[in-house]
């Protein structure tokens, strides 16, 4: 069986630090993650999706966290294709680009498009050269279909990023129906692109099915719960779940057979609420693990 890293998508999300997870001498941004990086071994920026990362950011996080921790980091939205706050933007970008609140990557020019690029993954260079960059998340928005355009703009992402690795989350679900998932399966292992399986509500526009396989020899798998409000515009109602005992058991017997088709395993709790996807990955993790080969505390 490969290795199985288990973690959650934040360590700064204000309902977590509410919450009392963290112990009271926790106060700064430093202590907050070292003590996180004390229970478990793999973390995912989500931060990173709504504002690009400062090189300096990458650096804090690359010395804040123990020899052999990772760090997953979720795509800039305007490289995923979703809409972007133009106040998010690098400063100097935001008067070469349509005067609007919001702009997707067709609204730019490529020479902005490029200084976008140049600029999210050079910052990420401190995490890459010190071994602790596990995969860049490319969720990819509803209407981001499988196609031709599509699974070109996949492998040039792939291109852009190299030698950081992708991983690529569906969110439309034309990728995994009955008639696409072995071309859609095929695509990723032909490419060596490592496929995010999700488990989350079904019966919505960005439902995807949770189908689990391994593409790569990197495996990603994200629970993202499965609250009665995933179409609430507040996220704190949108991923207010806690997984139980049953739904763990289950998920850690299927990580499990999973894993022993891949050398390394991810397993992120998005489930972002007080302190649900903490409790429910170090219990996942002991549901997963040996005692005696639990990340040390």
């Amino acid at each position: 069986m490969g290795e199985i890293l288990v973690g959650t998508a934040s360590w700064t999300d204000r309902t977590l630090l509410a919450s009392g997870w963290y112990p009271p001498e926790a106060k700064t941004a430093e202590a907050r993650l070292r003590f996180y990086a004390s229970r478990f071994p793999l973390v995912e920026v989500d931060a990173t999706y709504y504002a690009p990362p400062s090189e300096q950011t990458a650096c804090q996080w690359r010395d804040r966290t123990p020899d052999g921790f990772v760090f997953n980091v979720k795509a800039f939205s305007l490289l995923t294709g979703h809409p972007t706050r133009v106040d998010r933007l690098y400063k100097d970008l935001r008067e070469r680009v349509p005067a609007r609140d919001k702009v997707y990557l067709q609204d730019v020019t490529d020479d902005v498009a490029e200084e976008v690029w140049q600029r999210f993954l050079g910052a990420l260079h401190p995490l890459h050269e010190a071994g602790k960059l596990g995969a860049l998340l490319f969720q990819f928005p509803p209407w981001f279909t499988a196609g031709k355009r599509s699974r070109e703009y996949i492998l040039q992402v792939k291109e852009r990023c190299a030698p950081a690795r992708i991983c690529v989350e569906f969110r439309h679900d034309t990728w995994l129906s009955p008639r696409n998932r072995a071309a859609t399966l095929e695509f990723l292992r032909d490419n060596d692109l490592a496929y995010v399986a999700v488990d989350m509500p079904q019966g919505h526009r960005s439902s995807v099915p949770p189908v689990l396989e391994t593409t790569s020899d990197l495996a990603v798998v994200r629970l993202h719960g499965h609250s009665d409000k995933w179409n609430s515009p507040s996220v704190y109602e949108k991923f207010a779940y806690l997984y139980d005992e049953e739904e763990l058991a289950a998920w850690a017997e299927r990580i499990q057979r999973l894993a022993e088709h891949t050398k390394t395993t991810h397993v992120v709790f998005n489930n972002c609420c007080g302190d649900h996807s903490q409790r429910n990955a170090a219990r996942l993790a002991d549901l997963l693990l040996p005692p005696q080969e639990h990340y040390p505390h």
